[in-house]
């Protein structure tokens, strides 16, 4: 069923996206696996160690435990939260991704994180949306470090360079709000969302200017070190003589690949840039670097719906029921923000 629009058009039906993108990421998995050699590559997985799977597991794990640790630097100015319940929103939102498409999981850890610890929803998007900009900060830097020793792609530069310049004009337009109190009162007092707005451009000066802000954008070097760690530990179990580098390459180009809307986990296109990873830019045979993307996706999913599934339990909850809230919680924040004054 269509229904219109507030212009009074016509829109897509609410099921449009969704099948969209279900069907983007079929085709995604149906082109790397359709000439997939299964007789012969799933024997080769008995011979990686497992100490190369647990190593791959354990700093899955800590990935996240290091990104509550930093959620919690970064909002340090505005109130001081235990560890255990940013880590606990996180695999809740991780397991939500999991399950539900258009990363429905990161509006379900800003919406637990606010209700648990009474901090503005509006604020708590800010943070997130700080996290981000570091990340793309960072991945841009390794980026640049690592083509300096490896031979890249042009389509796969000139991606990373557009990147780098919408994560710059974002962070410039956030540091200007930062630094420029007048600009930001004059913008937020002014838009029909001004509440809304207000309280993030406070949550960003708070955040911003804080002796702590440095300490979060130094944590993210361990945050993003811990990601490369499974990749380079399934390169190695699959005996493949490649430096770290190499797995710092695929690790941007997942990021960058899954920057787009997916189906849940990123079944589809996760497959699809992990291979292109290994086998256009780094020359790995087509049908080992299809193997280990597989594998690879098993390894960072697991544990995420192992743990995310015990940190929902002890809510109480059903996932669906959280999404729910999160988005009905969302959307009284932008209607109430969007009231003339």
């Amino acid at each position: 069923m269509n229904f219109p629009s507030a212009n009074g058009g016509r829109r897509f039906p609410a099921w449009f996206g969704s099948a969209v993108v279900y069907l983007l990421s079929l085709a995604c998995l149906l082109w790397v696996y359709h000439d997939f050699d299964w007789r012969t590559e799933l024997p080769k997985l008995r011979q990686i160690h497992p100490l190369w799977i647990v190593l791959a597991v354990a700093a899955d794990v800590l990935v996240y435990v290091s990104q509550g640790w930093r959620w919690n630097i970064l909002l340090a100015p505005v109130r001081r939260l235990p560890l255990w319940r940013s880590v606990q929103a996180i695999y809740i939102g991780l397991f939500a991704n999991e399950l539900l498409p258009f990363r429905s999981g990161e509006l379900i850890r800003c919406y637990l994180v606010a209700s648990w610890n009474r901090i503005p929803f509006p604020l708590v998007l800010s943070s997130a949306l700080i996290e981000r900009l570091i990340d793309g900060m960072w991945l841009i830097f390794g980026f640049a470090a690592v083509s300096l020793f490896v031979e890249l792609p042009k389509d796969l530069v000139a991606g990373v360079w557009g990147l780098a310049g919408l994560v710059g004009a974002i962070g410039a337009l956030l540091v200007f709000a930062v630094l420029s109190r007048r600009f930001s009162h004059h913008v937020t007092t002014r838009h029909r969302w001004s509440e809304a707005l207000r309280t993030a451009v406070e949550g960003l000066h708070a955040m911003g200017r804080s002796r702590t802000f440095p300490l979060a954008i130094g944590s993210s070097i361990v945050y993003l070190a811990l990601q490369v760690l499974p990749i380079h530990a399934m390169l190695e179990g699959y005996g493949l003589e490649l430096q770290w580098g190499a797995a710092a390459v695929v690790l941007v180009v997942l990021r960058l690949g899954t920057v787009l809307p997916s189906a849940p986990g990123n079944v589809g296109l996760f497959h699809l840039f992990a291979y292109l990873g290994l086998h256009r830019v780094l020359g790995v045979d087509a049908q080992t670097a299809k193997s280990v993307a597989g594998v690879m996706f098993f390894i960072v999913t697991v544990p995420l719906l192992v743990a995310g599934a015990v940190a929902l339990a002890f809510t109480g909850t059903e996932i669906r029921e959280l999404y729910r809230r999160a988005h009905q919680h969302h959307q009284e924040h932008r209607n109430a923000a969007a009231q003339p004054r």
